[in-house]
């Protein structure tokens, strides 16, 4: 092979590696810009197939920034036909039932939205689950629980036991009223009362609303106690004894929804700074946070403490242990 003659094929070599990276970094900047205008969130549903966007909510509600976000982007996403609600929760902050609640209604103007729920759908649980059109529990799920409480420590008679002193100054004698660290006084105990009594107003003015009832109609009801599955269908608290089956079926037969569309689990995620995803994390590190998370699990605690740690009212039941 004469010198020129390589030098020919060098040069055609040379311009098919020119074209190749030339075509992939076109490629690459459409993508970045498609990813601008479009928003990451358009870009990465594109091509996904009509779903059924299925959410749980599960242990101690409480509000969650990531969590609300997903509710919005289901509502906006044009492949969710609509929205089922798995509750599986004894309850948790009235706030965090709240803004969850109000998360599922915006969903619920633009699709339709069906509630499933299992073992306990109790206080807070019971708040997310009226956010539905429409609700399925088990005969014997438990369900009610409808009201609002305050709980703290007071350890001032074991402090005095300890020799210790807990010292305050204070703008108001209201200011961080009720303390853990001091009886309760006539005027916190008041302006606490208070607290829960226009908290559970409201808890039995959602109920009333949403669900066609006068609670002081029901016996029991406003005294925060508890029903099985059916006793609820039976006072309108819950509309249909079943499954996942039964409230896909609903959302099929009674609000058209297509049949046989897939059911999608739809979880909070978190972006980082530059707007990557944390699914974009190595396996190896979703691995060690699972096996973090499975220890914690791993320690069994007592749920009763957990309430210990909720800040707000709380609308959350728990077996009695008398």
């Amino acid at each position: 092979m004469t010198q020129e003659t390589e030098i020919v094929l060098d040069r055609r070599q040379l311009r098919r590696s020119v074209t190749f990276w030339r075509t992939a970094g076109i490629s690459a900047l459409a993508l970045a810009i498609g990813a601008f205008v479009l928003g990451s969130d358009k870009l990465s549903s594109l091509g996904k197939p009509a779903q059924i966007a299925r959410v749980a909510i599960e242990g101690t509600i409480l509000e969650s920034r990531d969590q609300l976000r997903m509710f919005d982007k289901i509502a906006k996403d044009d492949h969710v036909a609509g929205l089922l609600i798995y509750v599986n929760s004894p309850g948790g902050t009235t706030t965090g039932g709240e803004a969850i609640f109000e998360a599922i209604r915006r969903v619920a103007a633009k699709k339709p939205v069906v509630a499933q729920f299992g073992t306990v759908a109790a206080s807070a649980g019971y708040i997310v689950g009226m956010g539905a059109d429409h609700i399925v529990a088990r005969g014997n799920t438990i369900t009610g629980s409808i009201g609002v409480i305050a709980q703290w420590p007071e350890v001032a008679s074991l402090l005095d036991k300890l020799g210790v002193k807990v010292n305050e100054i204070k703008s108001g004698n209201l200011k961080a009223t009720p303390s853990p660290f001091l009886p309760l006084d006539e005027g916190g105990r008041q302006v606490t009362q208070n607290m829960v009594n226009e908290g559970f107003r409201w808890f039995l003015s959602l109920v009333e609303a949403r669900r066609g009832v006068k609670t002081a109609d029901i016996t029991g009801l406003e005294q925060g106690r508890i029903f099985s599955g059916r006793e609820a269908q039976a006072l309108k608290l819950v509309d249909e004894i079943g499954g996942e089956a039964e409230a896909v079926a609903w959302l099929e037969s009674k609000r058209g929804i297509a049949k046989d569309l897939k059911v999608i689990d739809w979880k909070p995620s978190r972006d980082d700074d530059w707007g990557v995803p944390r699914a974009a994390i190595p396996q190896q590190g979703q691995s060690m946070g699972e096996a973090a998370a499975q220890m914690v699990r791993a320690l069994g605690r007592d749920t009763r403490l957990d309430t210990l740690t909720l800040d707000g009212l709380v609308s959350l039941w728990h077996p009695s242990d008398n």
